[in-house]
């Protein structure tokens, strides 16, 4: 087994198709492939299963994969021992979070992440769906639902508040709210609830049932746009909204949700050095972001 070969294997587990771990290794598909199957053969068993999402990782795939970064992590720090401080990590670092955390958020963090660490590469990874470690889409996930069990990592980040909200062109040309029953007359924006990003997120259909069709996104963006236009009220995290005057807030502190942020990582990438760097760093911002996420 050749270490060139596990940055080919490396580069497939993390992309999961042979086109993109070829462009990241600016090679032809066809050498990854052939490089894969020439590991296959010196391990004695399949790697990766073919399916309609891209490459997944066997059993003994997920096993080599342990072994394959903690090879991948001695050779760094043998090349950071040459040409930086000891305390310096290098190599890609995969994060995966929500779109709103990954705007509201992370953009401050990621810069002075760095600056702290110039060799460090972060892959921030956004779907409008749960970033899954099981599938191994990412290395570090910051996410709303705390998984019951799993061989993780799990910390608590901060808690952050979710309001409902209105456009005042929207507020100055409808029904008044006073009560939550009033709702039903209005028209509401939301997550597709079978595509959004967390299961634990509030659905405004749940409050009440509109007399109205209601607007339906993937994207808490889309839906902040929708609302600032004047198209409906939605439930919306607060730090997002901020002092923005295109937005006011419905139903005061009647309707208020709270929620968590976790960020959780597998076990075995405890001892991987770069993983091991950005998992600290993210737990150390905790106290500055706090505050603001609860107003």
């Amino acid at each position: 087994m050749e270490w060139d070969d596990l940055r080919f294997f490396l580069e497939l587990a993390r992309t999961r198709t042979l086109t993109e771990a070829a462009r990241r290794l600016d090679v032809k598909h066809t050498t990854v492939a052939r490089r894969i199957q020439r590991l296959e053969l010196a391990v004695g068993a399949p790697l990766f299963t073919r399916t309609h999402t891209g490459h997944e990782l066997t059993l003994r795939g997920r096993n080599l994969l342990v072994e394959a970064q903690a090879v991948e992590d001695l050779f760094l720090s043998m090349d950071e021992e040459k040409t930086a401080p000891a305390q310096s990590v290098s190599g890609i670092v995969r994060v995966g979070c929500t779109e709103g955390y990954a705007a509201g958020v992370l953009p401050h963090d990621l810069a002075e992440l760095r600056r702290q660490h110039p060799n460090l590469r972060v892959d921030l990874i956004v779907q409008p769906r749960p970033v899954l470690l099981a599938r191994n889409e990412a290395d570090i996930v910051i996410t709303i639902d705390r998984p019951e069990r799993g061989p993780y990592l799990i910390t608590k980040l901060y808690d952050y508040t979710l309001r409902l909200y209105a456009a005042p062109s929207y507020l100055a040309t409808h029904a008044p709210i006073t009560r939550l029953a009033d709702l039903k007359d209005h028209h509401l924006v939301s997550y597709i609830e079978e595509s959004g990003p967390a299961k634990g997120l509030p659905v405004i259909w749940d409050l009440v049932q509109s007399s109205w069709p209601g607007i339906r996104s993937t994207s808490i963006f889309s839906q902040m746009a929708i609302v600032a236009s004047g198209g409906g009220i939605a439930i919306l995290p607060s730090y997002l909204v901020g002092q923005d005057e295109a937005f006011r807030p419905v139903l005061g502190s009647e309707v208020s949700f709270q929620r968590t942020y976790w960020v959780m990582m597998p076990t075995e990438l405890k001892r991987i050095a770069r993983v091991q760097a950005v998992w600290q760093f993210l737990k150390r911002t905790t106290r500055e972001h706090s505050q603001r996420l609860m107003v």
